[in-house]
């Protein structure tokens, strides 16, 4: 018997993740950026991460055309721009007021961010309604700060 949706998003409610923008730069799309809790590390030797991100998210293309990608950690004074980044608004907005650079492959680095990742794709695979996308790190910023969380669907910070 298989789990009901309502009830697989209930316990993976249960999963504390930190929050991160997921970014990339392509010719034909520009500059794209989407909020994302699933991702993790995958290998220290070479340097790679993962991230999965929904098929239906206008991002995917961006980052399947220009194969890079960044993955920006979020700072906990970040809550405001991982919702500018969640959706209901355009590409554009979500850049609107948002201090970034280019990274060495040309994705978007946010500034502010609590760590920053510049990736090269290596490897996608389909899962359900997503893409795992496995890319291998080209460059890393770390910043000063703690994370900004997520948790039973709010927002959370590490106690002092």
């Amino acid at each position: 018997m298989t789990v009901s949706v309502d009830d697989f998003k209930k316990a993976l409610q249960m999963w504390a993740s930190g929050v991160t923008v997921v970014t990339t730069q392509s010719e034909k799309f520009g500059v794209q950026g989407m909020t994302v809790t699933a991702f993790t590390s995958v290998s220290v030797d070479p340097p790679q991460i993962l991230v999965c991100i929904n098929d239906a998210a206008d991002t995917k293309v961006g980052i399947h055309e220009s194969r890079y990608f960044a993955v920006n950690v979020l700072n906990s004074d970040q809550q405001d721009l991982s919702n500018q980044f969640s959706g209901g608004s355009s590409q554009e907005q979500r850049f609107q007021n948002t201090n970034w650079r280019a990274g060495i492959t040309g994705a978007p680095i946010l500034s502010d961010s609590l760590m920053s990742l510049d990736c090269k794709v290596v490897e996608k695979v389909r899962a359900g309604t997503h893409w795992i996308i496995i890319g291998e790190v080209q460059e890393c910023m770390c910043r000063l700060g703690d994370p900004l969380l997520y948790y039973r669907g709010a927002y959370r910070q590490l106690a002092g």
